[in-house]
């Protein structure tokens, strides 16, 4: 098997992880939990188990500075030394989630408002405002003297901010000061511009001045939905804007430590890569919480098949490097219902976190606590805090594989070349989901599901997938996907036919480019943006109920539609490739395929029930392109990296899979259980 990459599609490496460790493997551990006596058999123990490195001060403000302006570092010193002594490094933490009481009490400006009026109060997490700029400046004030004393320390090997930094939609006067100050900047200081931005002139809406604004109540259905938009990205620059100022702090003193925070995965938010500072991203990823998205009977055990996948395809591409700062190790205490894992799940999850290419995973948490909201989230070991739990030596069990696969380990990029052929990517852009959430026009779409579909298809095929942002080359990707990319402007449809003339293959879906970047519908016929691009236009679009589905015949096959569907007029040099039938336009066009330059053009104008036409449609596609693909079931999935082929079972059946000519089995079997794992050579 050839190893030879045929497309540039490059996730390179950085000075701060090296390919022969494959993936460092840390725990979180909190020394003020605990009493000082034990926390030298604790380290001892987390090193004995194989970690690398652990995770210090996260939600410890009060211990480091007990009084305004008084700090008291001794105590972490301590946890440093052990940590070191048993060969593990630290990862070190800003602990801006947990203000101490002191702050809340002399500076109650701090807090949070919601939309309702009601203020938060101490006594839980992350319950002060990005916006305050009291808050800023004694979080900073702390997180300086933070990074003086440990900036320099070999043995810190890189930052964590905040925790799980979110997006607040804060009702706070200091809240509407910024964002007052945000839209005049942005409008330059012009109210005409922004009454015309945001349509004001329906509703008898119009401005005569920035300071008669309010914040948008997202609870009234009618708001509009321009202000809300640009609400949405005044408060996604909140959040980028501290942590970005807190990256700064710490890299006047940090020279050979990276920082990173550890975001959940909220794609719809916004605030995801905004931050320019950050070294990397890295996320939390929590797996069995009751949702049931699993698979059969058990799935509720294993957790979502594509949950890890998909974070995994949507951080690495930010800067090619990533890591998950937060990974369950068992049953956690706060979802609707809190099972344990089945057997095998954990290290199923350790492993789809390192397939897609992960620098380090690190666990939440080493110790369960025995007080606090959290007394029930397991940990590494148990309450007696000796006790190996289940989940604890799954992690051992991964550790011990990752550390006999070192030897043996090529570059990062060893990966085969029918598997780069395949690498695909999904274009997104948050403010596609905020403005068709606001106007869904049908109770059915789902934004996501929406994505999904085609995501789920691409994971099938044994793709690489990179959901990129417009800041990234297309011309990097063998396919773009471009799922419901409702704004858009000429700039960006200019680069999608750029991209198909220099060969690239696109794949455009219903409702894109139907609005301006600020949602107004552009006075031209709908869908115009991108009817010279895609060579159709569109006559009108429908929505069925659900009850009564409308069919979509794609090669003699009928699937079922009612979320959205537009009918098509395809110019004369247009394929075909499916038509409406039963409504009174049967007949008519729904999807389409056109050459243009030295790449394609596909137009799916359809949203199906259950995605069957999506996965045909990209069938067809890759087979006109000549690019294989492999057929694996809802539940399994493989990636490559660094020279080995990792197989992943989330499915309720065992599954056997085919080596390819010149593989070797390294860890499982060919045929692989439930929450089982494969993993095997790739032949050079």
């Amino acid at each position: 098997m050839c190893l030879a990459i045929s497309f540039p599609v490059i996730h390179g490496q950085n000075e701060w992880f090296k390919d022969k460790d494959l993936t460092l493997t840390g725990a979180y551990y909190y020394p003020e939990h605990w009493n000082e006596n034990e926390w030298e058999r604790d380290l001892k123990k987390m090193h004995e188990l194989g970690f690398e490195f652990t995770h210090f001060a996260e939600f410890a403000w009060a211990q480091l500075e007990p009084q305004e302006g008084v700090y008291d570092f001794s105590w972490l010193d301590k946890a440093v030394a052990l940590a070191d002594k048993y060969d593990l490094k630290v990862v070190m933490c800003t602990s801006t989630a947990t203000p101490p009481v002191w702050l809340s009490r002399k500076y109650p400006e701090i807090l949070l408002r919601d939309e309702q009026g009601n203020v938060m109060d101490h006594g839980a997490r992350q319950h002060a405002s990005f916006a305050s700029p009291t808050y800023r400046k004694l979080a900073f004030r702390m997180i300086e003297e933070l990074a003086k004393h440990y900036g320099n320390d070999s043995r810190i090997i890189g930052w964590q901010l905040d925790n799980e930094p979110a997006v607040q939609f804060d009702y706070g006067k200091e809240a509407l000061d910024g964002f007052r100050r945000f839209l005049r900047e942005k409008y330059q200081d012009d109210i005409r511009k922004l009454n015309e931005a945001w349509g004001t002139a329906f509703w008898s809406q119009t401005y005569s001045s920035f300071d008669e604004i309010n914040l948008p109540q997202f609870s009234l259905m009618f708001m509009n939905h321009h202000q809300v938009l640009d609400y949405r990205r005044f408060a996604a620059l909140q959040t980028n804007e501290f942590l970005d100022e807190q990256c700064r702090l710490i890299k006047k003193y940090a020279k050979n430590q990276w920082v990173t925070t550890n975001y959940i995965p909220d794609y719809d938010k916004g605030h995801i890569g905004g931050s320019k500072t950050l070294d990397f991203m890295s996320y939390t990823r929590y797996m069995v919480y009751g949702d049931n998205e699993g698979i059969g009977r058990r799935g509720f055990r294993i957790g979502n098949p594509l949950r890890i996948a998909m974070a995994n395809d949507f951080f690495r591409p930010v800067t090619g490097t990533y890591g998950v700062m937060e990974l369950q190790p068992g049953q956690v205490n706060w979802g609707s219902i809190n099972p344990q894992p089945y057997p095998g799940a954990v290290r199923l999850w350790l492993w789809s976190v390192f397939a897609g290419g992960s620098d380090f995973i690190c666990t939440y948490r080493f110790r369960q606590p025995l007080y606090g909201t959290e007394q029930y989230h397991y940990g590494i070991v148990g309450t007696d805090g000796v006790t190996v739990t289940l989940g604890g030596h799954e992690y051992e069990q991964f550790m011990r594989e990752i550390r006999g696969l070192r030897p043996v380990a090529r570059e990062r990029e060893a990966k085969p070349a029918d598997y780069v052929k395949r690498t695909t990517a999904i274009l997104w852009n948050p403010e596609n989901y905020w403005s068709i959430d606001r106007q869904k026009q049908n109770h059915t779409w789902d934004t996501f599901k929406h994505v999904d579909k085609y995501y789920r298809a691409l994971k099938s095929y044994g793709a690489p997938v990179d959901f990129i942002s417009e800041e990234k080359d297309f011309s990097r990707y063998p396919v773009l996907v471009v799922p419901a990319y409702q704004l858009a402007d000429e700039a960006l449809v200019k680069r999608w036919k750029e991209y198909v003339m220099e060969g690239g293959n696109l794949v455009l879906t219903c409702r894109t480019a139907q609005k301006d970047r600020m949602g107004r519908l552009p006075e031209a016929p709908f869908g115009s943006m991108i009817s010279e691009l895609t060579g159709d236009k569109i006559e009108f679009y429908d929505l069925l109920l659900p009850d009564l589905p409308g069919t979509v015949r794609m090669d003699d096959c009928d699937y079922n539609w009612n979320t959205w569907g537009e009918i098509l007029m395809p110019q004369s040099d247009n394929e075909v490739w499916a038509t409406y039938t039963q409504e009174f336009y049967e007949g008519k066009p729904a999807v389409t395929f056109r050459k243009l330059g030295k790449g394609t053009v596909t137009y799916v104008g359809v949203d199906t029930t259950d995605g069957t036409l999506e996965r045909k449609v990209l069938d067809k596609l890759y087979a006109r392109l000549g690019i294989s693909v492999m057929n694996l079931p809802y539940g399994v999935t493989m990636e490559y990296r660094n020279g080995f082929g990792i197989v992943l079972n989330y499915a309720d059946r065992p599954y056997h899979f085919e080596l390819p000519q010149g593989s070797k089995v390294l860890i499982g079997s060919q045929d692989i259980p439930t929450s089982g794992v494969l993993v095997f050579s790739v032949d050079e």
